[in-house]
């Protein structure tokens, strides 16, 4: 399945989930802002197939009659939020766990990106995306509703990460983008200094920012077992070494730096949460937003 393409489940667990600014006052206006903008102040958008768990009181019972399936009314109405997901698209992006060569971090990170995506289109929300890459930064402007999430998706389909990222090249281009108002949901490994310092700035200049940090199970478990020649991506840097000699301390020091980066984000007002490559992609987002009437 592509990392695109969200499981049943997950879209399930989704429709529960809700991507909320930290300033209470910025959705005021809208209501409640968690759920999908549904009322009388609302414009008709398109149809779509009825999905397990929509509303009943949405199914088009006209449109039942003459064509014998199930459809649910979109509708979609202004947003004061913005969410803007900002994809980490560099070489270390490529990293795949030892299983599964064929899932790497950056099919986590796209796979979280088409479920935020999804929760976006479901609360009513407009939503950009940014892909940072070595050659510059890919922008698709902020809209709403099945067609944006489709726009979304087919940009995100043939990427693959490859070189480093210039996030010094591209802040300011960030600043000019976001709104002050807006969400920013960044996706990354976390592993640049200059991502960091970029989701510093765009803090301290008032913006909501969250960075989300797509890790590889081996990261987290050092299931090397033998010898290896391990090798970084982006320089070329490589490193012989005995897999059973070297965990104690890889975990010790990727524990740290873990730890460290974690009171780095919280000191400079960074909203954080790690998610791991074989985890599914919901958990981190219930991490940082509650769930759908929760206190």
């Amino acid at each position: 399945m592509s990392p695109l393409d969200l499981p049943p489940d997950l879209r399930t667990r989704l429709r529960r989930l809700s991507i909320t600014p930290r300033r209470a006052a910025v959705v005021a206006s809208a209501g409640q802002h968690a759920s999908r903008n549904r009322g009388g102040a609302q414009e008709f958008a398109q149809y779509r197939a009825y999905e397990r768990g929509d509303d009943l009181r949405q199914i088009d019972w006209k449109l039942y009659a003459r064509s014998d399936r199930f459809f649910v009314r979109d509708a979609e109405r202004e947003s004061p939020v913005t969410v803007w997901i900002v994809l980490d698209a560099s070489a270390s992006m490529a990293q795949a766990d030892l299983k599964t060569p064929d899932w790497s971090r950056f099919d986590a990170a796209r796979r979280l990106a088409a479920a935020l995506v999804e929760i976006a289109v479901n609360q009513g929300d407009r939503f950009g995306l940014v892909v940072e890459t070595a050659t510059g930064p890919m922008v698709i402007a902020p809209g709403g509703g099945h067609r944006q999430r489709d726009r979304v998706l087919m940009t995100l389909a043939p990427i693959n990460p490859d070189g480093v990222a210039r996030w010094d090249r591209d802040v300011g281009l960030y600043g000019e983008c976001f709104g002050a108002n807006d969400v920013i949901l960044i996706l990354s490994d976390g592993f640049d200094q200059a991502c960091v310092e970029t989701a510093e700035r765009l803090a301290m200049s008032g913006r909501d920012v969250a960075l989300f940090r797509i890790l590889t199970a081996d990261e987290r478990d050092f299931p090397f077992h033998q010898g290896y020649r391990f090798v970084d991506p982006e320089t070329g840097t490589a490193l012989v070494g005995d897999g059973p000699t070297l965990r104690a301390d890889f975990l010790s020091r990727f524990a740290k730096a873990r730890e460290g980066l974690s009171d780095r984000l919280d000191a400079h007002g960074v909203r954080h949460a790690e998610h791991f490559a074989d985890r599914p992609a919901d958990e981190p987002i219930r991490a940082l937003f509650r769930m759908e009437g929760a206190r």
